[in-house]
């Protein structure tokens, strides 16, 4: 458990520290920022209960994560992507990729493809989380526009 909370609090600061290099003013948005990039790695902890799979795990986090920066987008009137990229830092497969360059510097190339694919796929489920709930967003926002 003590794991778990060390692992939340150091989303919630690393997504407050790109809050602060992308020049986030505001303190009420830096809170909001970080406690984005808390929820997208609770939720990826969480769905270790129920699936193995880091890609499964990322898909549903990065998907939370970007409902969540659509609607503290429009609850706090900025752009969205100021929520999801700064919630999204805690889910760079920063360690797959390190692993990735480090078999193709050892020269075993069988595990850098194996490893580089499956940071690949890391990559692509998330932006795939990101995808859909945005999609969505952007059509309700057209559909409620051409009625009015």
């Amino acid at each position: 458990m003590q794991q778990y909370s060390m692992e939340l609090i150091t989303a919630f600061l690393g997504s407050l520290g790109f809050a602060m290099l992308f020049h986030v003013r505001s303190a009420e948005k830096l809170l909001f920022a970080s406690l984005g990039g808390l929820l997208a790695w609770g939720v990826y902890l969480l769905m270790g209960f129920f699936s193995g799979e880091d890609v499964i795990r990322y898909f549903f986090a990065s998907v939370i994560l970007t409902v969540y920066g659509e609607i503290m987008a429009r609850v706090e009137k900025c752009p969205a992507t100021l929520f999801i990229v700064t919630a999204s830092v805690p889910l760079i497969p920063g360690g797959s990729l390190y692993h990735t360059m480090e078999y193709f510097m050892d020269n075993d190339f069988a595990a850098c493809s194996m490893q580089g694919l499956k940071t690949l796929l890391l990559a692509v489920s998330i932006a795939v989380g990101m995808l859909f709930p945005t999609s969505i967003f952007q059509l309700y926002q057209k559909l409620v526009s051409k009625r009015q």
